[in-house]
């Protein structure tokens, strides 16, 4: 008979429940200090440095080194499942109508410019750590650098990933805490461009910022079709939801799970074995999302074809499981961050982050103002928003302009990511390619300098003038 009373028989609820008193305590503070409601920091990222501070300076010095080192892996499992769910979600939703009319190629646009900034910061970080690789710091990792539009344009959970496989594969001590920390300065960035660029913008007389309330926004429709299945009878909504986005990680799992056995017995040598398995794993959020959108499709075909008369899938539910899912993420991979292995390249990641960040600033304001002339403002928040931090970053700070979202730039951010899915495919093989040798990482660094010049010639071509 299984014994209850076993503590490993609670250690997923412990965790959790962690998280759940950690995100209560951070929306409590973010609701009561003037100082952090102001800071645009989502309730996630403060929970999550909560968390890390306690872990770090109250817990860690009164147990053993390995509890600790258990629960930074425990959080570490969380980040890498939570992204996946999250984006399987997302890969899930039914296409909807636009609510307005986006100009000729602004979705081609919006994904040349998110894939041109992963680019643009790829190139930065790593040129900078190739450079201090050959003189100040021969010990460094040279593709670390790299990491940046991991940890500033995908977010926390990648950024685990990527430096979770350097870490593992090649023998980058502290690759995961580097990626984690790297998304965290990325929240950070988002956060302090956000409340400058606004109080200039309040300063110069362009905007008034305003207070909006939750409540003031109309209750949305949980049938976003006629023939969408009821909201309860033999079985719950909801729970079809989270059925169906279980079942395209299963299949996720078995298929890279084949593929890695396969891998195994030598067909492709080393290099499957070192290199392909392990980023198959790394990137299981990509391959699960591509599973979700071929479900979709599936769907669709089951229903033109009389097979299935009912849709299941309901887009207001699986945003609010993609927005568990990514808040969980969020909070596990700040708190899973070592600070022993941060300190062994704060000076480095500062630097780093502060010429990346300051880079990308500049270069999102450049380009926002071309491609978006009639929002530039909204425009350039968001999107600077999302490759720090994420896209719920870079809503909150579009909502700061524009709080019933009028403008398109909350919509830029979904159409632009979907066509960067495709543009941006490349460049996560590159980031797969970059440290398995030294002539490997010129060699991307190179890529990645011609493909930067390639995106953004074509966006300033057409869209040549600035209206600032």
């Amino acid at each position: 008979m299984f014994d209850f009373t076993r503590p490993d028989s609670w250690t997923a609820i412990f965790y959790f429940g962690i998280i759940a008193v950690l995100l209560l305590l951070g929306n409590t503070l973010r609701r009561k200090v003037p100082f952090l409601r102001r800071s645009l920091l989502p309730t996630a990222v403060i929970a999550g440095f909560i968390g890390l501070l306690l872990k770090e300076f109250v817990w860690a010095p009164f147990v053993d080194e390995s509890e600790v080192t258990s629960l930074n892996l425990y959080f570490s499992m969380i980040t890498y499942h939570a992204i996946a769910l999250g984006f399987i979600a997302l890969g899930l939703k039914v296409s909807e109508k636009a609510r307005f009319q986006l100009k000729r190629g602004q979705s081609l646009f919006s994904g040349l410019l998110i894939v041109s900034t992963y680019l643009i910061q790829g190139l930065v970080g790593l040129s900078i750590t190739l450079a201090l690789s050959y003189t100040f710091m021969p010990d460094l990792f040279r593709s670390s650098g790299i990491l940046f539009p991991m940890g500033f344009g995908q977010g926390p959970g990648q950024a685990l990933n990527i430096g979770t496989v350097y870490e593992n594969s090649y023998g980058f001590a502290g690759g995961a805490s580097f990626g984690l920390a790297i998304a965290s300065f990325g929240f950070l960035w988002a956060a302090i461009f956000g409340v400058v660029y606004l109080n200039y913008l309040a300063k110069k007389g362009h905007v008034k910022r305003q207070e909006v309330a939750v409540d003031t926004f109309k209750s949305p429709q949980l049938n976003s079709s006629p023939d969408e299945i009821p909201l309860a009878e033999s079985i719950d909504k909801f729970t079809i939801q989270v059925v169906i986005v279980l079942f395209v990680y299963l299949v996720t799992y078995g298929v890279i799970r084949g593929v890695t056995n396969w891998l195994g017995t030598g067909v492709a040598g080393d290099f499957g074995i070192n290199t392909v398995a392990p980023l198959l794993w790394g990137f299981n959020f990509i391959i699960g999302m591509l599973f979700a959108l071929l479900l979709k499709q599936i769907f669709l075909l089951f229903r033109k074809n009389k097979l299935m008369t009912r849709q299941y899938p309901n887009n207001f539910l699986l945003n609010r499981i993609s927005g568990f899912v990514f808040d969980i993420m969020i909070v596990a991979s700040i708190v899973a961050i070592r600070l022993e292995d941060v300190a062994r390249y704060w000076a480095l990641l500062l630097s780093l982050g502060l010429i990346v960040g300051m880079v990308t600033a500049l270069y999102m304001t450049f380009m926002a103002h071309r491609i978006y002339p009639e929002y530039k403002n909204e425009a350039t928040l968001g999107m600077f928003g999302m490759l720090t931090g994420t896209a719920s970053t870079g809503v909150i700070l579009i909502r700061e302009l524009d709080p019933e979202f009028k403008t398109p730039a909350a919509s830029d951010l979904v159409v632009g990511s979907s066509t960067a899915i495709l543009f941006g495919f490349p460049v996560i093989l590159l980031v797969g390619l970059a440290p398995v040798s030294d002539a490997s990482t010129w060699m991307v660094l190179g890529i990645i300098a011609v493909l930067f010049s390639l995106f953004a010639g074509i966006l300033l071509y057409f869209n040549p003038k600035v209206k600032l």
